[in-house]
């Protein structure tokens, strides 16, 4: 079979240079889902996917890992209760932590994953109607400063698919306002909130801003043909950005 090709050959943002080396890895945990998605999003960006496993010791050598959604260990206790102690994420904690600030995206089940880890603050619980909503939804960029939403316009709106059963952010009242004090806040709902997650929100950052996490999916939105309404690729901003990130660029 054809590959599809790229939207377009990504060049660096100050030599001009492709981008090929840029090698981004993608972890796979039992249940999950939309890790292929994921690799897809990052070829289509002009960067190098590395199949990552949970049980791996080794990040082998990647430039950035993007934890994608699903259901990892069934969402047995709560999700991603158990993917947090999986070997691979001792190893994603510490290089996010480090100086190195390593980049870390967290897509759905992924940022469920990113709290539990305590890379990110707050927690993920059920829909507040205690159902699984599917559906395109709208985001603004509220911080277009980190490692992965730099690509955007501060304030821009864009459309990606969002899909989940545990949406609603939660956090204390001292964190929330932290969060909003420290432009953490890195994606907001527009329009109706869709799983009653606290003031709105749809993404965070950590302090560094090399680590960010978010429930809707913005690697179902990087080709057109397949985005909402067949022709959105507003998702492919993360992508991009995190290379103009490892550029130095950004």
């Amino acid at each position: 079979m054809t590959e599809t090709p790229l939207i377009g050959s990504y060049p660096a943002g100050q030599g001009g240079a492709p981008l090929n080396g840029a090698r981004i890895g993608v972890v796979t945990f039992p249940g999950t889902l939309d890790d292929r998605d994921a690799a897809r999003a990052v070829r289509v960006s002009g960067a190098t996917a590395v199949e990552l496993w949970h049980g791996d010791s080794s990040l082998g050598g990647v430039d950035a890992v993007i934890i994608p959604g699903g259901f990892s260990y069934g969402d047995y206790l709560r999700a991603g209760a158990i993917a947090r102690f999986a070997p691979l994420m001792a190893k994603i904690v510490d290089a996010a932590n480090s100086d190195a600030l390593l980049p870390v995206l967290g897509i759905c089940n992924g940022f469920q994953i990113l709290t539990e880890a305590h890379l990110l603050p707050g927690s993920m619980i059920k829909n507040d109607h205690l159902k699984f909503l599917c559906r395109d939804q709208v985001l603004r960029v509220e911080n277009n400063a980190t490692a992965w939403t730099n690509a955007y316009a501060a304030g821009q709106d864009i459309t990606v698919p969002l899909k989940n059963q545990d949406g609603q952010y939660i956090a204390d009242e001292k964190t929330l306002d932290a969060l909003e004090a420290e432009g953490r806040v890195a994606f907001r709902y527009v329009g109706a909130n869709p799983n009653g997650s606290r003031r709105d929100i749809a993404g965070i950052s950590n302090a560094a801003g090399n680590v960010v996490g978010l429930m809707p999916h913005p690697e179902h939105a990087v080709e057109a043909g397949y985005g909402p309404g067949h022709t959105g690729t507003d998702g492919l901003g993360f992508f991009t950005s995190v290379l103009n990130t490892l550029l130095g660029g950004k």
